[in-house]
């Protein structure tokens, strides 16, 4: 008898990944499709093809998908997916990258007393009727890039209670979209000429472990086979949930930390903050708990660069240098550093920053005069960078006394072990965790609610689900800041906010 397995699909920001699990939760075979996104006309974008063709390719890496009994679709959070009647894109799809909407935001945030970030849908669409955008009169739908591909395997145009808190602001029970904040917003778009009504055009919303349908034939032939028909799906999340499954972060008071392309740091609140804060969002758990989020656009996209860069190096003197290898080695050497980074300091803005008033990125490195510049100053730099803008957001939180008992980190950063865990350490000034699965991210977060859609036992929730079955033997590694590391990161944080002026001004005229 075959063993059950759960899948779980990921549109990443720089791949398309999919995981399955076995019974016991752990990892069985992974595949995985590069791509980028692409700056079309001034809007950060994807080809909605390339994803379908990169979906199949990461699929077709799994070589035993036989006994797959559940499955579930996550990807990037927020953006703007806009569709007619019959799902014909109307637009490019506007990803979560794009700091277009200010105007928009700001308004919403101040008419709706709650923080409206610009990369969040509501955002996008309100941006699209102060422009006047010609798209508007044939608009019907409007989803997320996990969303759509739910909607093309199972015909259910759905999505999960954490991805929607990425769309428009919740009720207090986390059980659908705020009425009276959607009524306001339904107001505003009138107000402007549109008769839209949001809340038909946004999907339906599902709680975790409700079935959000089954693949059907259509589905399954559009993956050009690839899994059988009536599978069931659970709803699709936004990586920011499937990164609080993946991590165990779904109680009050404990936190974690996404590191790749983006970062974004989630904490499940255990009581309300005080004010609006315009760099901390509140979306929600899987379950509904509501969550401060911190989300920078900026991560590793500037330091994969620069590894790049090294491997070109490398090659250019005849060394055979693996990709995960040169990684791995860089990340080490950083270690060698001086903990301020020797007066080395890096802004890895390729996009822009609405939390530090930065509209568009342009990569810097400063050095002093009386720096010293080597490579593991310059590669410690380059990874502080990574993490300074987050930690701006972590400190609100903690002078708004919000309590954090745990944070726990994993995506690409935390690979290789002991470094990235180390600097966030520093940067927010807490214990760090990380698991043996620290790496898998989002895909495994999304194939863990395909188990527990399944599989919820005699658990009352999702929290008791993985606290129970799931995490009870996972070897974990703790990393405890040391006062030397603390202090060099805040000296960097100083150089780095002085640098920003020097952001704000490039980003300006080139």
């Amino acid at each position: 008898m075959k063993d059950n397995k759960y899948l779980g699909i990921e549109f990443g920001s720089t791949r398309i990944k999919a995981v399955t699990l076995n019974s016991h939760h752990l990892p069985v075979e992974s595949g995985d499709h590069s791509w980028e996104s692409a700056l079309l006309d001034g809007i950060w974008t994807y080809d909605l093809e390339d994803a379908k063709q990169g979906f199949i390719d990461a699929l077709s890496k799994i070589k035993d998908r036989d006994g797959i009994v559940g499955a579930g679709i996550s990807g990037m959070m927020h953006g703007y997916l806009a569709f007619d009647s019959d799902w014909n894109l109307l637009v490019p799809f506007r990803t979560w990258q794009n700091t277009v909407t200010e105007e928009a935001a700001d308004r919403l945030t101040e008419a709706l007393d709650y923080n409206t970030p610009q990369r969040w849908s509501s955002a996008h669409l309100f941006s699209a009727v102060l422009n006047k955008e010609e798209h508007l009169s044939r608009l019907c739908h409007v989803t997320t890039i996990s969303g759509y591909f739910h909607y093309l395997l199972t015909g259910e145009n759905c999505i999960g209670i954490g991805e929607a808190g990425g769309m428009f602001p919740l009720n207090e029970e986390g059980t659908d979209f705020h009425p009276e904040k959607m009524e306001i917003f339904r107001s505003m778009i009138k107000a402007e000429g549109y008769d839209i009504d949001p809340r038909k055009v946004f999907p339906k919303i599902l709680k975790a472990g409700e079935c959000a349908g089954r693949l059907t034939e259509e589905g399954s032939r559009l993956i050009g086979g690839l899994l059988k028909p009536g599978i069931p799906f659970a709803p699709p999340e936004g990586d920011a949930a499937t990164g609080m499954v993946a991590t165990c972060a779904i109680s009050p008071g404990t936190g974690n930390v996404s590191a790749g392309t983006s970062v974004f740091a989630m904490v499940v609140l255990d009581k309300p903050l005080s004010r609006v804060y315009r760099e901390i969002d509140i979306i929600s758990t899987p379950e509904g708990r509501p969550v401060a989020m911190v989300h920078c656009n900026n991560c590793t996209a500037d330091s994969n660069k620069w590894i790049g860069i090294f491997k070109e190096a490398a090659v250019l003197f005849g060394a055979d240098v693996h990709h995960t290898d040169i990684f791995s080695r860089l990340y080490r050497l950083s270690l060698e550093g001086d903990p301020d980074c020797g007066g080395v300091t890096v802004c890895n803005y390729i996009a822009g920053e609405h939390s530090v008033g930065v509209n568009s990125g342009i990569p810097l490195v400063a050095r002093r005069q009386d720096s010293s510049f080597n490579l593991a100053n310059l590669m410690r730099a380059i990874l502080y960078s990574t993490l300074v803008t987050l930690s701006l957001g972590i400190k609100t939180l903690k002078e708004e006394k919000v309590t954090i008992n745990s944070l726990t980190g994993h995506g690409g950063l935390f690979k290789t072990p002991g470094v990235g865990q180390r600097y966030l350490a520093a940067a927010v000034n807490t214990p760090v965790t990380c698991m043996a699965t620290a790496g898998e991210g989002g895909p495994y977060g999304m194939a863990l609610l395909a188990a527990y859609m399944i599989d919820k036992r005699d658990t009352s929730s999702l929290d008791e689900y993985l606290t129970k079955c799931v995490f009870k033997d996972v070897s974990r590694s703790v990393v405890s800041p040391t006062p030397e590391d603390t202090a060099g990161f805040e000296k960097y944080t100083e150089e780095f906010l002085k640098l920003l002026e020097a952001e704000k001004l490039a980003s300006k005229i080139m």
